[in-house]
């Protein structure tokens, strides 16, 4: 036992060769699992009655009805839900459409291909995009020759979130990739980091303290380019599609945070958050409100106070990962993709400067959870995935104390 608890502690069991044999059993499972998906499926439908690649299917219906000069139509659930069997079927589940217009962008362009093609299409080209923005940030990162590393590539498409955002067709491929790469050039290129930042718009609550975090360190170019991409996404937005898309996106937050969040009509074992962990541990929505706000409020200084510290550039980045899904009340497994930039950072930071007890096994951890968290849950009613994201922060907060950093910073004798 005491051998075991060393092994964690040091994480002498993650040798190179281990790591590279788990990614390939992951990468042949996953590739099992997809293939066991299309070949049980008929006319792009699974054996299960769902669309494949399930939630891109409101994308697409969304996008054939912008197309058909009816963008605000996805924002009424009804209609979507009817757009939705009109195109998959009267069996078809219900996929809401809980986007801000900005996603019509892609959602159009999208749904002039047939159904599996756009969804072939989405997933390749952002899947593309998650292993440059990856590759770029372990460039500039702590340990570069690590990006030269051949075995990266296998490691970040090993990451169990891929697996997950694969099979729901969904964007967490985009949402990583805007944040790697956004980290990765925010003092290099601060406009175009700032532009990628902007981007975030189309997925709003998880992009809440990048401009806290920039104007706390006094970011000036990078918030101006954010906040004129924003500007300048708003306008086309409207000039393309009509300004009644405003409106019905407003009207429609009302069905996304009382049916959708607060009655868990996603699932609360499904949602990774504390205002979730609340609501399944049977608390009224008002108690899951304000642990919510309590924990986001802490989640939002201990950022500031390590982006104003003297903190490895490797361990802020990291923490605005973590603390981007922690402070919003709605976040799903495919969105622990945006995990995959810090477990990035912080293995790099790890093997350039030497880890810390636990942190390996605490990397391996988060890496592996994102499969499992849905299901531990139900089974449980142990949220994993929101224990591990606390255990995160926590851990890169509890490393970067004032003291923890003047040790480092203080001359070896």
């Amino acid at each position: 036992m005491s051998a075991l608890l060393t092994a964690l502690r040091d994480g002498s069991y993650l040798t190179r060769e281990r790591v590279r044999l788990w990614t390939v059993a992951l990468l042949i499972g996953f590739a099992l699992g997809i293939g066991w998906l299309i070949a049980t499926s008929h006319g792009g439908i699974d054996r299960e009655g769902r669309p494949l690649g399930s939630d891109f299917s409101n994308v697409y219906a969304a996008g054939v009805a912008a197309l058909h000069g009816d963008a605000a139509k996805p924002f009424d659930p009804q209609a979507q839900y009817r757009a939705e069997q009109a195109i998959f079927g009267p069996a078809t589940p219900f996929y809401g459409w809980h986007y801000p217009p900005y996603f019509l962008l892609i959602a159009a362009p999208l749904a002039a291909l047939p159904y599996l093609g756009a969804l072939a299409v989405w997933q390749i080209a952002s899947a593309i995009l998650y292993l440059g923005a990856l590759w770029l940030l372990l460039r500039h990162g702590p340990l570069p020759s690590l990006a030269r590393d051949r075995l990266w590539p296998a490691v970040a498409l090993g990451f169990t979130a891929v697996f997950v955002n694969l099979t729901h067709g969904h964007n967490g491929f985009l949402t990583a990739a805007l944040f790697a790469a956004g980290l990765a050039l925010l003092d290099r290129r601060p406009v175009v980091a700032g532009i990628l930042f902007g981007l975030l718009a189309y997925k709003p609550q998880f992009a809440v303290l990048v401009p806290l975090v920039l104007v706390a360190t006094g970011r000036w170019r990078v918030l101006a380019a954010a906040a004129a991409t924003l500007i300048a996404l708003t306008a086309l937005v409207t000039v393309l599609f009509g300004w009644e898309v405003w409106p019905a996106f407003l009207a429609s937050s009302h069905f996304t945070r009382v049916v959708v969040l607060e009655q868990g009509g996603t699932g609360f074992h499904k949602i990774q958050s504390v205002f979730a962990w609340v609501r399944l541990w049977g608390g009224p929505v008002g108690l899951a409100y304000a642990v919510q706000g309590a924990v986001s409020l802490a989640v939002a200084t201990g950022v500031v106070a390590l982006w104003r510290s003297a903190a490895p550039m490797a361990h802020k980045a990291a923490s605005l990962c973590f603390a981007a899904i922690l402070v919003t009340p709605y976040s799903l497994d495919y969105d622990l993709m945006i995990l995959a930039p810090a477990i990035a950072l912080l293995a790099a930071e790890g093997l350039a400067r030497g880890f810390r007890p636990w942190w390996p096994t605490l990397l391996a951890a988060l890496w592996a959870m994102p499969i499992v968290t849905r299901t531990f849950t139900q089974a449980t009613l142990l949220p994993l995935g929101t224990v591990l994201l606390l255990a995160g922060f926590a851990a890169i907060c509890a490393e970067n104390t004032p003291r923890r950093v003047q040790l480092r910073a203080a001359p070896s004798i």
